[in-house]
């Protein structure tokens, strides 16, 4: 991952765990070399992003691993975004601080 290894670019093991997912459900762990470049977001972010991108490419690689994919949610981008801000308040839901007097 941007030139450096899994577990050096991801400190956090469930990071490395939550990449490694869609290979253990397809059992195509160790089968594969994966070079990736990520940038954005934080390292869970990341790790989500390139979750998606492996188990997409093994789907690309072999269509029966759609089904076990898809029924784990694997191949479904998480669509959270951030709020946006609101005219009239500092941020998306806080409002300023009301004073009765």
């Amino acid at each position: 991952v941007n030139g450096r290894t899994l577990g050096d670019y991801f400190p956090r093991p469930a990071h490395v765990s939550a990449i490694q997912q869609p290979f253990t459900i397809t059992d195509t762990l160790g089968r594969y070399d994966v070079k990736a470049k990520v940038e954005g977001g934080g390292l869970t972010g990341q790790a989500g992003a390139l979750r998606l991108a492996v188990a997409r490419a093994l789907v690309k690689l072999d269509e029966s691993h759609r089904r076990k994919l898809r029924d784990l949610q694997l191949l479904t981008r998480d669509a959270r975004a951030v709020e946006r801000k609101k005219p009239g308040r500092p941020k998306a839901r806080k409002k300023f601080q009301f004073s009765k007097r």
